[in-house]
C-alpha cells in the first residue's frame, strides 16, 4: 500500500512540476519575444567606411561593423565623443586603437551625442565580440534624419563588402 501512495504522490508531483515548467518556459519565451521586438522597430543603415547606425525614435545608435572590427583586429583602446558634442555627417567622432592599427570613427549622421557606451571604454573587446549589440559606441539625436536615405541597407552593405574581397 505504501508503494501505491508514494507512486500517486510522485505522479502528482511530476505533473505539477511539468505544469510549472511549461508556465516558466512560456514566460521565458514571451520575455525573449519582448526583448527582441524592440529591435524590430529599429532600422540599421551602413556606410562605406564600415560604420552603422540604428535609427529609432529620432535617435541613432552608432557602431562599427563586423567587417571593420575584423579588419581592425583586437580593439584595445576606445575614445568616444563627449555627451553634448555636435557631430557632422562623415565627421570624425572617435578613435579606436587595436593591436594592428589606429582608426578614426566617422559619424554616419549629423546630430548631438546624447549617450556614450562606457562599457566599451572599460572593455574594448566588446567591439570585437559583439559589434552590433554590446559593442555599440554612441547615440546621436538626429538633426537631419533625411541623411539616412543616402546610407546603405544591410543587403546593399553585404554586396558592397563582397566587392572589397
Amino acid at each position: 500500500m505504501a508503494t501505491v501512495v508514494l507512486g500517486r504522490f510522485a505522479l502528482r508531483r511530476a505533473c505539477m512540476l511539468a505544469r510549472n515548467a511549461q508556465k516558466t518556459q512560456h514566460a521565458w519565451k514571451n520575455l525573449r519575444t519582448i526583448s527582441v521586438s524592440s529591435k524590430l522597430f529599429a532600422q540599421r543603415y551602413f556606410t562605406e567606411k564600415h560604420e552603422w547606425v540604428d535609427e529609432e525614435n529620432g535617435n541613432g545608435k552608432v557602431g562599427i561593423t563586423d567587417y571593420a572590427q575584423d579588419k581592425l583586429g583586437e580593439v584595445v583602446y576606445v575614445q568616444l565623443p563627449e555627451i553634448g558634442t555636435e557631430v557632422e555627417l562623415d565627421g570624425e567622432a572617435g578613435i579606436l586603437e587595436s593591436v594592428k592599427a589606429a582608426s578614426e570613427v566617422y559619424s554616419p549622421v549629423s546630430g548631438e551625442v546624447v549617450e556614450g557606451n562606457n562599457a566599451v571604454v572599460d572593455n574594448p573587446k566588446l567591439i570585437n565580440e559583439s559589434p552590433f549589440d554590446q559593442g555599440w559606441l554612441f547615440t546621436v539625436k538626429l538633426s537631419q534624419p533625411e541623411e539616412l536615405e543616402a546610407l546603405m541597407t544591410e543587403s546593399a552593405y553585404k554586396k558592397y563588402c563582397e566587392t572589397l574581397e
